[in-house]
């Protein structure tokens, strides 16, 4: 036999009897006291964009092992719980999803910056430049 499917949604409420209200309320504390962990880390690492970068690629990919395994393999197998999650997904905001900083953004930060003093690759091509233009 299959294991009941549950539906949480998130807010507070399970879709289920009071009796799984234990199990979701102890799934809200638990994934409060993860979100908090993953603030803390993130401010630890403020002002170092390389260790940002890889806190949000960690969890991409956490996301990404996640959706691909354990969410798929927990998939309804029946329309009645397949029209659940779907309106469940609806109800609570949609498909989750980790959006990406656009290029163009990335770039426009690059236009508010200072030239950099003497960095080497700038140096050596001015100098490249310079020897090419006096002779």
């Amino acid at each position: 036999m299959a294991p009941e499917k549950r539906f949480v949604d998130f807010k507070g409420s399970s879709g289920m009897d009071n009796g799984k209200n234990l199990e979701s309320e102890k799934l809200q504390s638990q994934l409060q006291s993860l979100t908090e962990a993953i603030r803390t880390l993130a401010e630890s690492c403020q002002g170092d964009s390389v260790l940002l970068l890889a806190l949000l690629r960690k969890l991409e990919a956490s996301h990404q092992e996640i959706r691909d395994g354990l969410f798929q393999a927990s998939f309804p197998d029946n329309r009645q719980a397949l029209y659940k999650l779907l309106r469940n997904i609806e109800a609570n905001g949609g498909w989750p999803y980790i959006q990406r900083m656009k290029l163009r953004s990335l770039l426009g930060y690059s236009q508010q910056l200072s030239p950099l003093e003497d960095s080497p690759a700038e140096s050596e091509n001015d100098s490249a430049e310079s020897e090419q233009g006096w002779k």
